[in-house]
């Protein structure tokens, strides 16, 4: 299939692709593509468990200093699903949020008073969510020193749902409530713990793409490019899949192992994180003007 001519859904995960896990920024020439794509008319949807905050200061305001028009819409599925928002190059609309995917405030004092209490030295307590709870790493720490301290904080943030009588889980471990239920999940990754309504996921997020595409009347492109870092990101191209959209996924740490999958999976080679991310937008951009014919190929 010849591509160069197609227009394609670009569906992203954040911390990785597009900004580096260790600086927490975006590189100019992965903003520079970004708005390439979205003016090409190919639909860019960030789907991320990061907050529409960190979405507005490190991906809309370079993008429209980049050039983003007037009317050239992006999406941001943010929370894994939780909360949702638009912009185009005059800014963004209100963030919409799930009621039903909200952490307990009660539960969110006593895990940012754990952190304050017991772990600031290696983490801080993310006060820009809005559904979610999220603990990450200082940006200038080290990685090592802060996973040394993550699972303690994980095991110490599991034993405080069950105290509030908050059905949870984390990895193998379940504490339900007391009908039994588990409403909670508590998910690490290489920089942060997200404390999540069972709910939400990558998979809830490509769904609320598909409905913020619909909802505004843009015509949903029958082919996608999934991108993450991780294998909870495959759960993307999974749920594009079983719709019936044809998806190829973009790996960019593959090392954490590749699934078997009914679909495409794309890596860089020995590129990964937002390296292996700019490859890919770069040659998404000579798509769109013509000038590659086809991305389903493992670099």
């Amino acid at each position: 299939m010849n591509l160069s001519a197609s227009r394609l859904g670009l569906l992203l995960d954040v911390d990785g692709p597009v900004a580096s896990p260790v600086s927490r920024t975006v590189r100019p020439a992965i903003i520079r593509d970004l708005v390439s794509l979205a003016v090409a008319g190919w639909p860019v949807i960030f789907n991320t468990g990061r907050s529409d905050d960190f979405i507005r200061q490190q991906v809309m305001q370079p993008m429209i200093a980049a050039g983003l028009p007037e009317g050239v819409r992006v999406h941001a599925v943010c929370e894994k699903g939780a909360v949702w928002f638009s912009f185009d190059g005059t800014g963004p609309d209100q963030p919409q949020v799930d009621p039903e995917l909200k952490v307990p405030g009660d539960y969110a004092e006593t895990i940012r008073n754990l952190v304050e209490e017991k772990y600031s030295r290696t983490m801080f307590f993310d006060e820009t969510k809005l559904a979610m709870l999220s603990v990450e790493q200082h940006v200038h720490g080290d990685n090592a020193d802060y996973l040394s301290e993550q699972g303690l904080f994980d095991a110490d943030a599991l034993e405080q749902l069950g105290l509030a009588g908050l059905g949870g889980e984390r990895l193998d471990r379940t504490i339900p409530d007391a009908a039994g239920n588990v409403s909670f999940r508590i998910d690490p990754t290489i920089i942060s713990t997200d404390i999540e309504a069972v709910g939400v996921g990558k998979d809830l997020g490509a769904r609320r793409a598909l409905a913020m595409l619909e909802a505004e009347g843009t015509e949903v492109p029958r082919t996608w490019r999934t991108v993450g870092d991780s294998r909870t990101d495959y759960a993307m191209a999974d749920e594009l899949s079983r719709l019936g959209f044809e998806v190829a996924h973009v790996d960019v740490r593959p090392a954490d192992g590749v699934p078997e999958t009914d679909y495409p999976v794309l890596t860089a080679g020995s590129l990964i994180h937002d390296d292996a991310g700019a490859l890919y937008f770069e040659r998404w951009v000579a798509m769109a003007a013509g000038e590659a014919a086809d991305d389903a190929v493992v670099l």
